[in-house]
């Protein structure tokens, strides 16, 4: 079977070569750590206490992940983090926010790039933050004896309904997870109808919650801020992991409220880091005056611009902080929307557009509260941005609403914590029995077998 996905991966790689060969001329993101994802060869992990590997795909989960390593580390003194991701601008992230733990770029789903990372990491336990159902990186870890969990999990439509033509199949796979910890008990019941264990699934919640800032006066922000030059009587009306044409969108409202609305200032934050540049154009092409982050310089001089353009990776979470209306992007398209929480946690006037399915729960809690708003083209924006800048009573309303919702939505990490202890016990316990039989073997000099499968 193992032999069966490496040949299907090349071939669909095949296929896919030339589409990814045109976008990789452009930005070059597929080929950094390409050979230490194709080979498994990443850093080796010093020393025999417990790990915990704990996988996310990207920023988002990057983030995500945070609460939980800090709640894992301070109830587990003994345990080793280290954390992996499989996009470029999620590995910057992860080395910048985790270190000096150890972060590497997961191995491609090949078996022999799985193995060669088993053997340098030695996990004792994988946890795969949202989705990610490899099957060589799940059945060969849980092969080697170190159990893999899912926490937060999500499910939407579309890989539902792949899953589910696979439910045979997908069923053997999953019951190789000792645990599948869920957002939401839509998700759970999907697991279940593909063949979960039951006695493995658990409604907890959505951790972004938990790692949501609500504080606006936090250092971050607060530095941010300064850095920008933002006054207390500007109105920062921010547009976060947009997707085109979502800034054009943003620009065109900002530009038709600016001149009755003078304090009123744009800060447009891409999802992806290899459009700031199509960006910039797009502000270039407009004659505003507009400044990127990455040219704010921390002198005492106050920068000038009306549009401020976020061409750096991990400062959106703090940069809501700074706005008084949202729009939260990927909401457009097909993307199916971007984590709306952490602007609501600010208590700022949230809106996206009608494409939310990967955050479903959450944005019919935030409408049933009226804490957000669905808008569906530029002109709801216009009138949404307008009626924040005309009525004090709406913003401080709704974002009333919105905070007090995240904050009683707050403790998944915890419960998350619960359903992993058993693991983590039993990760103590494993590695305690590899460095007896370790201790054993060079008192002995003799070869015995090992407390792993042979991976």
């Amino acid at each position: 079977m193992t032999y069966l996905f490496n040949t299907v991966y090349v071939i669909l790689i095949g296929l896919a070569f030339p589409l990814l060969w045109i976008k990789d001329m452009r930005s070059r993101k597929y080929r950094r750590g390409l050979q230490q994802r194709f080979t498994g060869q990443v850093p080796r992990r010093s020393g025999e206490n417990p790990c915990i590997w704990l996988h996310a795909v990207s920023v988002g989960e990057v983030n995500l992940l945070r609460p939980l390593i800090e709640a894992i580390e301070m109830a587990n003194s003994d345990i080793h983090c280290v954390i992996s991701t499989s996009t470029e601008a999620g590995y910057r992230l992860a080395t910048e926010r985790y270190s000096p733990r150890l972060v590497f770029r997961c191995p491609l789903d090949f078996s022999w790039s799985v193995r060669e990372t088993l053997r340098r990491i030695r996990p004792n336990v994988l946890i795969l933050a949202e989705l990610e159902l490899w099957p060589n990186l799940i059945r060969l870890t849980h092969r080697s004896g170190a159990e893999v969990a899912v926490i937060n999990g999500r499910l939407g439509d579309r890989s539902f309904r792949g899953y589910r033509r696979l439910r045979p199949w997908i069923g053997k796979l999953l019951s190789q997870l000792s645990l599948i910890n869920c957002q939401d008990a839509a998700t759970s019941a999907r697991f279940l109808e593909l063949g979960a264990p039951a006695e493995r699934v658990f409604t907890t919640g959505s951790i972004k919650f938990d790692g949501a800032e609500s504080d606006r006066n936090n250092q971050l922000t607060r530095e941010l801020a300064r850095l920008a030059g933002i006054m207390p009587e500007d109105v920062i009306f921010l547009a976060g992991s947009t997707q085109d044409p979502e800034e054009q969108m943003a620009l065109n409202v900002y530009q038709l409220l600016k001149k009755d609305f003078p304090e009123l200032r744009l800060i447009l934050v891409p999802r992806h880091p290899e459009r700031f540049d199509q960006v910039a154009q797009l502000l270039d092409r407009s004659r505003l005056c507009w400044q990127r982050r990455s040219r704010l310089s921390k002198s005492v001089e106050i920068p000038s611009w009306n549009i401020l353009l976020v061409d750096t990776v991990g400062e959106l979470g703090a940069w809501w902080g700074t706005s008084q209306i949202a729009y939260v992007g990927g909401s457009m398209g097909n993307r199916g929307g971007q984590n709306m929480i952490e602007p609501a946690a600010y208590g700022t006037v949230v809106c996206f557009g009608p494409q939310t399915k990967n955050f479903r729960d959450i944005v019919a809690a935030l409408l049933k509260r009226k804490a957000a708003t669905v808008i569906h083209d530029q002109r709801e924006l216009a009138d949404l941005v307008k009626k924040a800048l005309s009525n004090p009573g709406f913003v401080e309303k709704t974002g009333n609403a919105a905070r007090q919702l995240v904050a009683e939505n707050s403790g998944a990490t915890q419960r998350t914590l619960a359903g992993l202890r058993p693991l983590l016990e039993r990760a103590r316990s494993q590695a305690n029995s590899a460095r007896r039989v370790d201790t054993a073997h060079q008192t002995s000099s003799s070869k015995g077998p090992t407390v792993r499968q042979k991976i």
